[in-house]
């Protein structure tokens, strides 16, 4: 909530409850971020409320300068509520505590495990003591808490500029200290510290929201019998077996914290801030801020650009920067009796080891830790994976509904029983003739995912896809209200120095800013956006080149599989060509995606984006496509035309009039789909997954043993931290990118032909629980800490989601339309069929589909090339004179052989309507159903609108006790001027 800094805490006469004290029935939306703490660090949610008394008077008079370092620490603003005993009283009647006891000591009893970490002696105490070593994080003086690492070597030849924006760092009052590293005396440590003024100067100039006091709602007269209710409930439910994939609360108490309003930073206002301790009062994150912000605008060089850190960390003058690690994250002692080390420790037992993944995460002390937009990231993914459970089990049992009526299935049985159908060859003269039946175990296969509830599973996914997008919505305000972004807004980028190199001829006034900046013009930004665009397009073309490869793989390869020695490999030729196919098709993925990331980078790079922003979002749009293309061509590709335009018998359709087009298996092509993404999405997934972890833990065990062998173990034991988080791998440079990708396109996979693989959504499940700890043990054991920073949503990355909503129901209405048998199977039924013409449907209506779906050929009528070597005479009692092919055509002795049949019309015309009217009623659900959801949650808004008329009432109360206060002043003036009247 953004508040004036002239405000004070007012009075009320309204009836009014402590938020950080109610229930946690109260509210949903409980701010559980990790506020500032007092002196005894993390409290447990059960200790008594502990208020100091002070006039109004008191609070409403500002303090002088004097005083203000003395009494900062032990200043506690009380809260606005006259009869404060009275309901101090109250609330302790109803059972309700507060965390806000004092407490001296640095950890409690482990047997109560009433408190796990003491913020101001381990976390953010310069050495933290383990019980086999100590930790530094300070400077030599023991007192200066180190808060950014500048890493640089003294071969470098920046000397001169490191020189003067070393000096520079000193004049803004930053402390520095620089210390040699143990294992390579050419690499120095520069150690920078932030003291007091210097954090409360920037603060302010950042308008960086701190808590001024706790947040106090209305009590409704019916509360205090809810109340009761609440308390009758839990005391039943503490018969029941506690909520396995919560936190414990004693393990974490912490976490339960009063809320406060929050206002920009003020040095003058400064007392009406909660304060216990100056050097917790900015946590370890705002402190990186601040430092990395002072850093981005110290100047090297004379000259209004050069300035700031990225570029010599561009220009190599620094090899590496980082906030510090907050010590080791693994201990030898339990966590429940010894309590956690630090942050980092806590994080890795609650989140990052592998013991913990049926949890919930702690948000809260991840943003703490790594900032609010890694939070913001992690708590999408939990989003996403727990969304992805009710698929996941709809999916399963559209799966098991095919299992179970698979011996039920009239159309696999027809197959199955199919002895004397013989099939046309698949392929030139090396195929054989076939029976139908040897197609058996594909039929059934293909009815496991080709059933009844293919439709009600396409609808459900698509409306799951809405909900899941309008839900986050809602998800994402409540974080952003949690944790103080509702009104943050991100500042302007700087201008990146590539395109200040580039165009610092010419400038312009800056209309926000109004200062001069590198200005491009119109034809030249545009003429590079062209030359983008065609490479953009060239590079689609090369996706469509590597899957026309792809397909002529697969007509290659299923004449030679026809004709190969081995049985097994002979009689499933069209299996094993898709499953090498597929193979082969990762392999080409793979490798492109290293080309199309190049390709991606100098393409944006050409088009010399402004701003830092504009880059990332550009470069986000052209990875994403690629990528997209990429890995969905081939898919498309087996989904839409496989089979669809392969010509007849006779008369074949041929690629360069040499090479005969594949045709679908004879039980349909559904079946080479479901391979295609089955084998698709496990092999990607698990390359992801060993690329994400593999790489790093390979690098750093490489970096350890080269060390370890080169200065032995004790020095290696003895590492100061900063020295271990520079040997660990550097952060993303790319941010979260990386990591939003490959979820987005495993989102694509997941909706946009889940009417072909049911199964997608578990495949999915599985691998983001375990994506979850992968990318929390990365973030917390193998990686330098990243730069917390702040963002209030996912970017560009929702708008990328809900287009892939919109696609998803345009393909899943041309996958059952077109791709499964669903249409013909209906049109057969209800026109074609046994019960043609019946209102009901009867078990029996589908008898003789098979045989109404396949069409006559006779063998004469083969091209020469395509005749098979055989004649069928050894497989069968004589010579095969006709065969069976799928297609809706005349037979050969018709007055038109060969050529479409009115059922053919039929089913094209059922499958067009199909589209349209699937389409319209699944778009329209979506539509209703965003309509229906707000973006904020009903109690949320009320818990708005509430704080705004508080905030109203204290803006009334402030300015009515100044005209009271002003108004006292001049009747004190008026009596010592009325004594001095002669």
């Amino acid at each position: 909530v953004k508040l004036p800094l002239f405000l004070c805490p007012p009075s009320h006469d309204v009836s009014l409850s402590l938020h950080g004290s109610e229930p946690k029935q109260q509210s949903p939306h409980r701010r559980r971020a990790l506020a500032q703490p007092s002196t005894s660090g993390y409290q447990s949610a059960d200790r008594p409320l502990t208020i100091l008394h002070l006039e109004r008077e008191d609070i409403m008079e500002e303090s002088s300068a004097e005083a203000l370092d003395s009494s900062i620490q032990d200043h506690v603003p009380p809260l606005a509520v006259k009869d404060l005993k009275v309901l101090l009283k109250k609330e302790r009647s109803d059972c309700v505590s507060s965390s806000s006891r004092d407490d001296d000591s640095t950890l409690q009893n482990p047997g109560t495990h009433s408190s796990i970490l003491d913020e101001n002696t381990k976390s953010d105490s310069c050495i933290q003591e383990g019980k086999s070593k100590s930790v530094k994080l300070c400077f030599s003086d023991g007192k200066s808490r180190i808060d950014y690492i500048l890493v640089y070597r003294k071969s470098s030849s920046q000397s001169e500029k490191r020189e003067v924006f070393e000096r520079n760092i000193r004049a803004e009052g930053l402390h520095m200290e620089k210390e040699a590293s143990l294992t390579n005396s050419d690499v120095i440590f520069l150690k920078l510290h932030a003291p007091w003024d210097v954090l409360c100067r920037y603060a302010e100039l950042m308008n960086i929201r701190m808590p001024f006091r706790r947040k106090i709602f209305y009590m409704h007269r019916r509360h205090k019998f809810l109340s009761r209710m609440e308390k009758r409930i839990n005391q039943f439910r503490g018969w029941l077996p506690r909520k396995p994939m919560k936190f414990d609360s004693n393990t974490l108490p912490y976490l339960e914290e009063n809320e406060s309003f929050t206002a920009p930073f003020s040095r003058s206002r400064i007392h009406h801030f909660i304060i216990h301790n100056k050097e917790t009062f900015f946590n370890n994150a705002t402190r990186s801020r601040i430092i990395h912000h002072i850093l981005q605008r110290v100047k090297y060089e004379e000259g209004k650009n050069k300035m700031g850190l990225n570029r010599l960390l561009n220009n190599n003058s620094y090899e590496a920067a980082f906030p510090l690690h907050e010590g080791w994250y693994h201990s030898k002692n339990s966590i429940r009796t010894h309590g956690a080390e630090n942050h980092r420790h806590l994080l890795y037992e609650c989140w990052a080891w592998w013991g913990v993944w049926y949890k919930y995460q702690p948000l809260d002390l991840i943003r703490r830790y790594f900032g609010e937009k890694i939070g913001l990231y992690f708590a999408w993914l939990g989003w996403y994976t727990g969304m992805l459970f009710p698929a996941a089990v709809v999916g399963l049992l559209v799966f098991l509904y095919g299992v179970f009526t698979l011996e039920h299935c009239p159309v696999s049985k027809e197959i199955c029983q199919a002895t004397d159908i013989i099939m046309c060859p698949i392929c030139d003269q090396y195929c054989p003739y076939l029976r139908l039946s040897d197609s058996c175990i594909y039929a059934k296969v293909t009815h496991l995912f080709d059933n009844g509830a293919t439709v009600f599973f396409a609808v459900f996914m698509a409306v799951w896809a809405t909900v899941f997008l309008e839900f986050w919505k809602r998800r994402r305000a409540v974080l952003a209200y949690d944790w103080d972004l509702i009104d943050w807004e991100e500042e302007e980028d700087e201008v990146r120095p590539q395109f200040e190199a580039k165009y610092s001829k010419k400038e312009r006034m800056n209309p926000i800013s109004g200062k001069p900046e590198p200005y491009q013009a119109f034809t030249d930004k545009y003429s590079r956006l062209l030359v983008s665009a065609s490479g953009i397009f060239f590079m689609i073309l090369v996706v469509i080149a590597a899957v026309f490869g792809i397909v002529i793989y697969r007509v290659i390869t299923v004449s030679t599989f026809a004709a190969f020695g081995w049985a097994l490999i002979r009689n499933n030729s069209q299996v094993a060509t898709t499953g090498t196919a597929v193979c082969i098709n990762f392999c080409v993925i793979m490798l492109l995606n290293v080309l199309y990331e190049k390709v991606a980078l100098l393409l944006t790079n050409l088009e010399q984006p402004r701003t830092e922003s504009e880059w990332e979002n550009s470069f986000t749009f052209k990875m994403f496509l690629f990528q997209f293309v990429n890995l969905n061509s081939s898919t498309f590709y087996i989904a839409f035309f496989l089979g669809r335009f392969t010509g007849r018998p006779g008369a074949y359709l041929r690629l360069i009039n040499r090479w005969k087009l594949e045709e679908c298996h004879p039980s349909g092509c559904l079946i080479d789909l479901c391979m295609q993404m089955g084998i698709i999405m496990v092999l990607k997934q698990t390359w992801n997954n060993f690329m994400e972890l593999g790489y790093p833990l390979v690098q750093n065990w490489w970096t350890r043993r080269k060390l370890r062998r080169e200065h032995g173990h004790h020095t290696m034991a003895n590492l100061p931290q900063w020295e271990k988080d520079f040997h660990l791998q550097p952060a993303n440079a790319y941010g979260l990118f990386d990591e939003y990708l490959k979820m987005i396109l495993q989102f694509g996979f997941t909706t946009i032909f889940v009417a072909a693989f049911p199964l997608a959504p578990l495949l999915a499940l599985i691998n983001n629980i375990i994506e979850i700890r992968l990318d929390a043990y990365k973030f917390v054991t193998q990686w330098r800490r990243p730069l917390p920073s702040q963002a209030k949503d996912i970017g560009i990355w929702y708008g990328i989601l809900e287009g892939i909503g919109i696609l998803s129901v345009i393909t899943n209405a041309f996958v059952i339309a077109v791709t499964s048998d669903f249409i013909p199977r209906l049109v057969y039924a209800y026109k074609y069929g046994p019960c043609a013409g019946q209102s009901q449907s009867a078990e029996g209506c589908m008898m003789g589909y098979v045989n109404a779906s396949l069409s006559i050929f006779r063998v004469s009528d083969f091209e020469r090339r395509s005749q098979p070597r055989t004649n069928g005479s050894d497989m069968f009692e004589e010579a095969v004179r006709f065969c069976r092919y799928r297609d809706y055509r005349e037979p050969p002795d018709s007055a038109e052989p060969y050529s479409y049949t009115l059922q053919f019309w039929h089913v094209l015309a059922a499958r067009l309507a199909f589209i349209i009217v699937f389409e319209h009623m699944v778009f329209a659900i979506k539509t209703l159903i965003a309509y229906l959801i707000p973006d904020l949650p009903k109690d949320l808004r009320d818990r708005m609108r509430r704080e705004k008329y508080l905030i109203q009432e204290m803006m009334y109360e402030a300015e009515l006790e100044r005209l009271q206060k002003e108004k006292r002043e001049k009747k004190k003036k008026g009596r010592v001027h009325h004594k001095e009247w002669p």
